[in-house]
């Protein structure tokens, strides 16, 4: 299928979600997973209407970045990769928003940049080694310190479940983080992929993180 008809046909899945559970689909944030595919893709997801595009490596990001430099104005590009505070100044240079605050002194090393950046702090609500975030017990001071940054503003929680492709596996998860947003006060929840976006939403996500569902399988690297 073409990325036009994966692109009305996952609208579609975040329309039927948010109606039965009794939402707006305009509160859901559709944020395309460019990972691995390259800028002129991206272009073309523009030119379809999106506007939110989910990175997770600065590296692979800043070589793409001086080919969309023209859309900046007009899109959001948010890092949902684990960020290292070595590359925060990278990073603030050339996103809008990063999902994966996890630790104080990321957020304070964050805020020396001096760029305005809407922020996020990632939980981590499983025991799987491989997964980042912060654990809930750490999330006050997380909070605290962003609270008192100068040029981030916290806008809410993000989370990565253990993958499972069945989605009633991953959906106590996202209880668990809206449970979490609700205590702390906050409006916005980035959690839900291609394959449990229904359960996420039905669960409080604003923002869906779709990639394979949009793009189809990422490119394999060159051997």
């Amino acid at each position: 299928m073409s990325l036009h008809d994966n692109y009305f046909r996952v609208q579609e899945r975040i329309a039927n979600a948010a109606q039965s559970a009794g939402r707006r689909a305009e509160e859901i944030t559709l944020i395309a997973v460019t990972k691995k595919f390259p800028a002129a893709l991206m272009r073309e997801a523009y030119a379809l209407g999106m506007r939110d595009f989910g990175e997770n490596y600065v590296q692979e990001f800043e070589g793409k970045h001086p080919e969309l430099s023209d859309l900046a104005t007009d899109s959001r590009f948010h890092l949902i990769g684990h960020l290292q505070s070595n590359k925060a100044r990278k990073a603030a240079d050339i996103f809008h928003v990063i999902q994966t605050v996890d630790s104080v002194k990321l957020a304070q090393r964050l805020d020396s940049m001096g760029a305005k950046l809407e922020v996020m702090i990632e939980v981590k609500l499983s025991e799987e080694d491989s997964k980042e975030g912060a654990s809930p017990d750490q999330v006050p001071k997380i909070i605290e310190a962003l609270r008192a940054a100068q040029n981030l503003t916290l806008t809410g929680l993000m989370t990565m479940p253990p993958w499972n492709d069945n989605p009633e596996i991953t959906r106590p998860y996202f209880r668990r983080l809206a449970a979490l947003a609700r205590e702390h006060g906050f409006a916005k929840l980035s959690m839900g992929m291609s394959h449990d976006l229904e359960a996420a939403i039905e669960e409080g996500s604003t923002h869906v993180r779709v990639g394979t569902a949009l793009f189809g399988k990422r490119p394999k690297p060159a051997v």
